[in-house]
């Protein structure tokens, strides 16, 4: 029996599951992972929290994930002081009734359009962006409707207006920064975007630790604004991808929300133990950020000097346009080892910002495929 001989929705005929290709070759810089592997201190503290989750593994976890919360309002208050970024203020200090966390980011947006979306409510984003928003839209049985960037990919507050009052929409999502540009957003854009709508605004900030820290990070707009929730993750500069760990910061009645609709015991022990150990060690685990950094600015000036064009990025990867056959380009790069990502925007291809090795890898090999085009 096929897919299509199934009673599946109407909504879900014709549509193809998210993912990336996943190669394995020597140089993946394809998904914005930190390409950084964990310390190994820290992996053998994370590995002894994990043996003693087990000893209890006959029982439930902890529903409320008590601790976890605890260990992430303690980073979302301190936590980015630590790699020299001012970019998290939450007024008097974020708290355990502020936090919430789940299987990825995915799973916490997920959460959001089934506490606040549904059958005859919209959602709202600003194309080109993240496709997970759509397909998690799906998903909810809730409309998603999107709004064209401006030039190279920019949001501004005048745009964000126009388009909640034209489409009323029930959630709003803003990726900050954008995925799959690296757009940085302004606080101007959030703050207009919830004096225009009466719904539930997003702010998406998966890549914010990578910022050039020239805004602080949307949770500083938390306070007095009950409708605004932050999501986060650890996948990207905690180097944690595999274990599946995002969070969120929102007022408390929001967090309440959320627990309607999700499923019970949804963090394991194994999650909650080994996400609480990598917390206890931000500093080390924040290290290798300021290197992903330097990597990404070196992308962003390397690649002009080979003849393309490349998006201004506050994110771990760099979009580049001025690529003639992206899909050609792309297996080019794969037949030499070198597995990075089209996004399917026109002329451009995406590349995350590796290791100094890798990022000095890809570069090579781009510049002998353009010498020689």
């Amino acid at each position: 029996m096929s897919l299509d001989e199934l009673p599946v929705r109407d909504d879900l005929r014709g549509k193809k599951p998210y993912g990336a290709p996943q190669i394995n070759v020597s140089v993946q810089l394809n998904v914005n992972e930190n390409t950084h592997p964990v310390p190994a201190h820290v992996a053998e503290d994370i590995t002894q929290a994990i043996r003693e989750a087990l000893y209890s593994i006959n029982r439930y976890p902890d529903r409320e994930f008590t601790q976890l919360r605890q260990s992430l309002a303690d980073y979302v208050n301190y936590g980015d002081a630590l790699n020299g970024s001012h970019r998290l203020a939450y007024g008097t200090g974020a708290t355990t009734d502020n936090l919430w966390a789940a299987n990825g980011s995915n799973e916490v947006i997920q959460q959001i359009f089934q506490a606040f979306g549904g059958p005859g409510r919209k959602a709202l984003g600003f194309k080109p962006t993240y496709s997970m928003y759509s397909l998690i839209a799906l998903g909810a049985d809730t409309d998603y409707l999107e709004v064209e960037r401006a030039d190279r990919y920019e949001l501004t507050p005048e745009l964000i207006r126009a388009a909640i009052d034209e489409h009323q929409p029930d959630i709003v999502m803003l990726c900050s920064p954008n995925n799959p540009t690296g757009t940085p957003l302004s606080l101007s854009c959030i703050e207009a975007a919830y004096e225009a709508t009466n719904g539930i605004v997003v702010v998406d900030e998966a890549y914010a630790e990578f910022s050039h820290g020239q805004e602080e990070s949307a949770i500083s707009l938390l306070p007095g604004r009950p409708r605004l929730l932050v999501s986060r993750t650890m996948s990207k500069a905690f180097a944690f991808a595999g274990a599946r760990l995002g969070y969120l910061a929102a007022d408390p009645a929001v967090i309440d929300a959320l627990r309607l609709v999700r499923l019970p015991y949804h963090l394991s022990a194994f999650t909650q133990a080994a996400a609480e150990a990598a917390l206890d060690h931000s500093e080390a685990m924040l290290r290798t950020v300021a290197d992903i950094q330097v990597q990404r600015d070196r992308l962003l000036m390397e690649l002009a000097e080979l003849g393309y064009d490349p998006y201004r990025s506050d994110s771990n990867f760099v979009l580049f346009a001025g690529v003639e056959d992206p899909n050609a380009m792309f297996e080019q790069l794969l037949a030499r080892g070198i597995l990075v990502r089209n996004v399917g925007i026109s002329g451009t291809l995406r590349v995350t910002a590796g290791t100094e090795a890798e990022t000095t890898a890809f570069l090579a090999a781009l510049g002998e495929l353009t010498h020689r085009g």
